[in-house]
């Protein structure tokens, strides 16, 4: 079992930066890519980005250039750096884990409780 709990939601202005954490315990973290997700109200859930084991990224479309995703392996930690926040960032940000570097949520394995992003305008 991986257990995942997310923190440094909150409420943000528009063209902002928040940076969320999400601390891992468990199985050997370092196993494991980790993912990043969101869900807005009344919408699916949305990849947002992962990072691999050796550190590799990968983002969605949508996301890329304003969001960084790191992996700290010695603090079982992985984290999600969001910049230049717009209102439609506005979610419930999840994070997850599982052991195929992929975009795809049923890939993953364990999922945090998620955590709130509000950017108002």
């Amino acid at each position: 079992q991986v257990q995942l709990v997310e923190s440094g939601g909150g409420l943000v202005q528009a063209g902002g930066s928040l940076r969320l954490s999400c601390a891992a315990s468990g199985r050997t973290f370092s196993n494991y890519a980790m993912g990043w997700f969101r869900q807005a109200p009344g919408k699916g859930r949305e990849f947002v980005g992962t990072i691999a084991w050796s550190g590799a990224t990968d983002y969605g479309d949508s996301l890329k250039g304003r969001f960084t995703i790191s992996r700290d392996n010695a603090k079982n930690t992985v984290y999600l750096q969001m910049n230049s926040l717009k209102p439609e960032d506005t979610a419930v940000y999840y994070c997850a884990a599982g052991l195929t570097f992929s975009s795809a949520p049923s890939t993953y394995d364990y999922w945090g409780q998620g955590t709130q992003v509000t950017v108002s305008s």
